[in-house]
């Protein structure tokens, strides 16, 4: 194919080859943007666009705050000032006004570079300042009739970094390297892997067309039909790694728990303390179907805080227990593995099911006897922390896997579950934490997905009231009143100890001062934090769990798992600290009893805009999924709690906050790809097929566009 090895041969030339970059400059490139090559290049797309096609008066100035390009000389060029505070300063003018130009670096340099008689193309942000307008440091050329009239209206912006500037690697400079590459592109180098059928479908560019016009777009809509080309690119690769993992899942075989025995029907009409939920019954009928298919079920279940995915997880286990194989459950930290072991020990305490705990605090004796007995096929139900993926643990006939709270764990610790037997286990990944539609496709394509959608009866919606600095006393006073109602309160600080860079109340002093507010003996204060030993913490959540305390103090440690039913308020220290999940998880830690619960956000009164749209959010709703997709737009796919880790999202230019159109259609694309041709080898594909055999060679993330 010798379209392929033009296209190799031309976008994996070295960068120092291109036109005005050489040994020096490539080095900068490659150690501050990963730019090693021509593909390379031709992906750092723009971040913005500037129109330089209107040339506008000094009159139109003051007409709008954005940038303006005008035609003029320059005149009156003086020095003012002295030692920091020197700039440079002179008139521009036109055949209608004039404006003060200013310059406070590189003042020699610009005044050798300017002539009295020279008219110039000035392009800047005009700012009004003491009565009048100046624009600071503008961009300036030579006006060149018939130069200018054929230079791209539409330039590109681009990101750089101190360093690069420092070499000569600015904005300016870049879209100097892009003009040098793109003039020796040819439409055969860059190969278009998209079937042309669905760019016919879609009415999209050539691929060739979307890198020349993102660049140099031609005029504002070659420059938006570039973009949206680039991100469906983008996007359709994630989609189709995705489809292609789920294909090779559902072939994998899977073990057919075909009874519903005594375990089950024992626990499920005897020992269930509540009904079930609609959701609930209707999640449990999804992963039923998997387990009867023969198919290795792969499932994410999400479901908001407190809509009781635990007692589906434990009925899943059940069913494997009932078909003689074993369980486990896997929790992120050993708090959160210890609220599981006791909750369902507790549960399951009038059967004859045997539940052990595996953590990193267990003892080396104990451990050996716990491992030994999973061997043989013991333990029934096997709960645990990271500890259950060493190699020393080894089930006998493991049938379902679950993970808590799976964003925390890494895709190979999750990946070493699978290895546990010759045929991989059912796995059920559960989240408390709910993911927007469109960044589940993206993070968990792979993974068929259920959604537990419906709180269980006779829960109060959570009352979420922000409070400021200067309403401590009043705060204090309202504690002590629902402590005299036999309710508990906890207290979330962001820090342990004080940090010297954020103004911040660390949680030492905040237990200090909620002692001396709250003495004893009329109330009694518990204390945890991620620097305590497993064994003081544990000591501590007892006491609070028995009510010999009425308030706990502590730091994210009880974002989740934390079940305390008497526990009516929360407290968030400086919550404009805390990203939105993270106070919807804390909030979730009341709310459990019958009682109203009530979340309390304090702080300052100094806030972000971000800080005030997340408060905002927060006190206007209790519903887990809206707030996920106002945490989406503010933070941004890469930044939203696991996603970094997971590897799944190293996205150059479609964003999942708002290009979910854009990702359905990919999606709906690849799909109907891998149905009509499983194995890509229809001579459509054929381009498609090369480009991901290609994509797996490489080192780099599957995720990338070359």
């Amino acid at each position: 194919m010798s379209a392929e090895r033009k296209d190799v041969q031309f976008l994996n030339t070295p960068i120092e080859y291109l036109k005005g970059v050489g040994p020096e400059k490539a080095t900068v490139l490659k150690n501050e943007l990963q730019i090693f090559s021509f593909g390379d290049l031709i992906k750092h797309f723009p971040y913005r666009y500037v129109d330089r096609s209107q040339i506008h008066t000094t009159n139109d100035i003051g007409n709008s705050d954005t940038y303006i390009q005008l035609k003029g000389k320059i005149k009156n060029m003086v020095e003012l000032g002295h030692g920091r505070a020197k700039r440079l300063s002179a008139v521009f003018y036109d055949d209608v006004g004039e404006v003060e130009l200013v310059w406070f670096k590189g003042i020699q340099w610009i005044k050798k570079g300017i002539d009295a008689n020279t008219t110039f193309l000035l392009y800047g942000k005009p700012t009004y300042f003491n009565h009048s307008y100046n624009i600071a440091h503008p961009e300036l050329e030579i006006f060149n009739a018939a130069k200018n009239k054929y230079e791209q209206p539409f330039r590109a912006l681009y990101n750089t970094t101190e360093k690069m500037k420092k070499k000569g690697l600015d904005s300016k400079a870049f879209q100097k390297l892009i003009a040098n590459l793109l003039v020796n592109l040819k439409p055969e180098h860059i190969i278009d892997f998209i079937p042309k059928k669905y760019i016919e479908m879609y009415r999209m560019l050539s691929r060739y067309d979307a890198y020349v016009n993102i660049h140099q777009p031609k005029n504002n809509s070659l420059q938006h039909q570039a973009i949206k080309r680039l991100k469906f690119e983008e996007l359709f690769i994630t989609q189709i790694n995705l489809v292609e993992l789920k294909l090779i899942h559902q072939k994998e075989k899977g073990f057919i728990f075909e009874k519903i025995d005594n375990h089950f029907d024992n626990f499920y009409h005897h020992l269930l303390p509540f009904e079930l939920t609609n959701a609930q019954k209707r999640v449990l009928k999804e992963i039923r179907k998997d387990m009867l298919s023969g198919k290795q079920m792969n499932r994410l279940l999400q479901g908001d805080v407190g809509s009781g995915k635990t007692i589906v997880a434990l009925l899943c286990m059940l069913m494997a227990i009932d078909n003689n194989f074993q369980a486990t459950l896997m929790a992120p930290t050993e708090i959160l593995a210890q609220q599981h072991f006791q909750g369902i020990q507790e549960l399951l305490q009038n059967t004859n099911i045997n539940v052990q705990l595996l953590t990193g605090s267990t003892k080396s004796k104990e451990k050996k006897q716990i491992l030994k007995a999973v061997n043989e096929g013991l333990v029934d139900l096997l709960i645990g922390t990271h500890a259950l993926i060493e190699d020393t643990v080894q089930f006998k006939n493991l049938g379902i896997a679950i993970i808590d709270e799976q964003h925390r764990f890494g895709v190979e610790q999750r990946a070493k579950l699978y290895t546990k037997n010759t045929t991989a286990p059912h796995i059920l990944v559960m989240t408390a934490t709910p993911i927007p539609r469109t960044l589940a496709m993206t993070l968990y394509g792979d993974l068929d997905v259920s959604v537990i959608d419906e709180l269980p009866p006779g829960r109060k919606p959570i009352k979420t009231i922000h409070k400021f600095e200067s309403h401590r006393l009043e705060l204090f006073g309202f504690m002590r009143d629902e402590i005299k109602k036999g309710r508990q309160i906890y207290i979330v600080y962001p820090l342990i100890q004080e940090s010297e860079k954020l103004d911040l109340i660390d949680l030492q002093n905040g237990y200090e001062a909620i002692c001396r507010a709250f003495p004893i003996p009329d109330y009694f204060v518990s204390v945890v934090h991620g620097k305590m030993k497993p064994a003081d913490k544990d000591f501590e959540m007892q006491r609070f769990l028995k009510k010999e305390t009425q308030i706990m103090v502590a730091t994210t440690v009880i974002e989740v798992g934390v079940n305390v039913p008497n526990a009516s308020v929360m407290i968030i220290e400086n919550a404009d600290r805390f990203g939105l999940s993270q106070l919807h998880q804390l909030r979730g830690r009341v709310g459990r009893g019958a009682d109203q619960s009530y979340c309390i956000l304090m702080t300052d009164f100094k806030l972000s805009q971000d800080a005030k749209k997340r408060i905002k959010t927060m006190c206007e709703t209790n519903d887990g999924f809206k707030i996920a997709e106002v945490d989406l737009a503010l933070r941004g796919p890469g930044n939203m709690e696991g996603t970094q880790q997971s590897g799944a999202l190293q996205l150059s230019i479609a964003n999942i906050a708002t290009d979910g159109k854009i990702l359905e259609e990919a999606r709906k694309t690849a799909i109907a790809i891998y149905e009509n041709d499983a194995t890509l080898q229809h001579e459509d594909n054929k381009w498609l097929r090369y480009y991901l055999q290609a994509q797996k060679q490489k080192k780099n993330s599957w995720i990338s566009v070359s």
